[in-house]
């Protein structure tokens, strides 16, 4: 995926205790709730944008990075990180993390990176990339959604 965008892929240590990591069953039972998908500021801004009329696909899988919601024909893709997982004032938290740092930078620095490849891609690709934080979702619900329906309302009348 995107070789030719960045040789160098940040190496993310396997999180096993053969490699010097040790989680709790605690710790394991917590990190195991946190949710990948349907999130609810995914939910609330797929439900928003359908309000709207726009019509999209949910994770789709045949493009690169899976946006959480996506239309081919109009050409757009969305996704909605969560503030942690990619990095969102990242040198700033960089520092506050405590525990497991060997693991955790490097895995939000290579998601970080693989975001900026994913964006490469799809927009080599003729698609249109919004990526907005979940707390942007929360608090600006009705910002997001305008920046979408800014960009494809051109593409309803063709």
């Amino acid at each position: 995926m995107a070789k030719h965008y960045n040789p160098y892929r940040i190496k993310v240590p396997r999180f096993e205790e053969a490699e010097g990591f040790y989680t709790t069953k605690q710790r394991s039972a917590m990190m195991s709730k946190i949710k990948a998908e349907n999130t609810k500021p995914e939910l609330m801004f797929r439900k928003a944008l359908w309000a709207c009329g726009v019509r999209y696909r949910v994770h789709s899988k045949t493009i690169p990075g899976k946006p959480d919601v996506s239309n081919q024909k109009l050409k757009f893709a969305v996704f909605i990180d969560g503030e942690f997982w990619h990095g969102y004032n990242w040198e700033k938290k960089k520092r506050s993390i405590k525990s497991n740092r060997a693991f955790w930078i490097p895995k939000i620095e290579r998601n970080m990176q693989r975001d900026r490849e994913i964006n490469y891609i799809l927009a080599k690709g003729g698609l249109k990339v919004f990526r907005f934080w979940e707390h942007e979702v929360k608090k600006e619900l009705g910002r997001c959604v305008n920046e979408v329906l800014q960009y494809i309302h051109p593409h309803q009348f063709d």
